[in-house]
């Protein structure tokens, strides 16, 4: 009897150190900082971020600009795209949209906009060269035809509000920038994307304060999304282009890395209801769309990916589980609390679908972490596949 009694004291006592004052109580209370944490970041971006719907103040001119646009197999949206830029109310731009060797009818649509229209020019794209990744090579043939004193890449899934172009030159000629980024609104329709896309917006305007990509210049502050992504001709120079990154596969952020580390000023924005883009129309495209960029965005580093893995399920879905633990019960809602009011708030200001973003938000966390060890597995076995193109790893 004495032995049971043992027993059962030592499954209790070692049961109040792993909840009430113990491992996972701490962890918690870990978690519960982490999610205050990304809560004031939310607040600050949302009340004070920078928008690329409000125009900055004092623009003194009007330089020419060059949208450039890389296409390849965009025949369902390119037309959308061009027609949105040609709306645009800035008075002095080009458009250069170059058909990135499609197998489809993108370079038809593209031709019959550059008869119509003399803003609109066309070019064949070239063979893709050895050491280049596809996107990278097509932006750098379309910085070797624009005329502008800046240059403007957008993507071809993307549609733009009119004043687009004006409110860009406006915050580089405010602020003296030498790279501009915004984050468009992403559209979301089927389940996956709904689920999924949502959690890229959690991170940037939940982890970094935007302005911190303007006032401080260390290279670890870098941040920018390449389907809205503006530099004038100067900086790119200075940068060395897109040549400096030509088997990048994450190029925008280390552009913008690279633009710091040249001591140029850069900002990166919110870009909702500004910039529209449906990355994804399927579960299929949004598994490897985000198998790409996953484990790039770490920086192609192993501790990286596994610090932001591990933290990710320790604050996101962690609370979920042991909310039905009695003695962590309170601890643990109130970290759920954090999260739905982070998601919810995030979910009503950027345009995401609300109920999927706040009730299935642990699913999203874990169906994105099976995402980001399948980006690991693919980036260590030496490539992974894009569209129609295997993307190698090791050139």
């Amino acid at each position: 009897m004495a032995n049971l009694d043992d027993e059962v004291y030592f499954i209790q006592h070692n049961r109040r150190l792993l909840t009430q004052g113990g491992i996972v109580h701490s962890v918690l209370l870990f978690s519960v900082i982490c999610l205050i944490f990304i809560l004031c970041i939310t607040w600050i971006n949302l009340l004070f971020g920078p928008y690329l719907r409000r125009r900055a103040k004092g623009q003194a001119d009007y330089p020419m600009v060059s949208v450039l646009i890389p296409a390849r197999n965009e025949g369902k949206v390119i037309a959308h795209c061009i027609e949105s830029m040609l709306k645009q109310n800035y008075p002095k731009f080009e458009i250069i949209v170059l058909n990135d060797n499609s197998s489809d009818d993108t370079e038809a649509i593209i031709q019959n906009y550059a008869h119509k229209y003399p803003q609109v020019q066309y070019i064949r794209g070239e063979k893709l060269p050895p050491g280049w990744l596809g996107k990278n090579w097509a932006c750098h043939q379309l910085a070797q035809r624009a005329s502008g004193d800046i240059y403007i890449f957008t993507d071809a899934d993307n549609i733009h509000e009119t004043y687009s172009i004006d409110h860009t030159v406006s915050y580089i000629q405010h602020y003296t920038l030498g790279m501009f980024s915004a984050f468009p609104q992403q559209i979301t329709v089927t389940m996956g994307e709904k689920l999924i896309v949502p959690i890229i917006d959690l991170f940037v305007y939940g982890t970094l304060p935007l302005w911190a990509t303007y006032y401080f210049q260390h290279p670890s502050l870098a941040a920018a999304n390449g389907q809205w992504i503006a530099f004038t001709k100067d900086a790119y120079k200075k940068i060395g282009g897109h040549e400096a990154i030509k088997q990048i596969l994450v190029e925008d952020t280390t552009l913008n890395r690279l633009a710091k580390e040249r001591g140029i000023k850069t900002l990166t924005s919110i870009g909702t209801k500004s910039v529209y883009c449906r990355m994804y129309h399927n579960w299929r495209e949004v598994w490897s769309g985000f198998t790409r960029h996953y484990y790039g965005l770490t920086g192609n580093n192993d501790v990286a990916y596994a610090f932001i893995t591990l933290i990710s399920l320790l604050i996101f879905v962690l609370p979920y589980i042991t909310v039905f633990i009695r003695e962590l019960f309170a601890i643990s809602a109130f970290a759920i609390g954090l999260n739905v009011t982070i998601r919810l708030i995030q979910a009503v200001r950027y345009k995401h679908p609300v109920l999927i973003s706040v009730i299935l938000h642990p699913l999203a966390i874990l169906s994105t972490t099976i995402i980001g060890f399948n980006s690991f597995l693919k980036f260590k076995k030496g490539s992974i596949q894009w569209k129609d193109r295997t993307i190698s790893m090791s050139d």
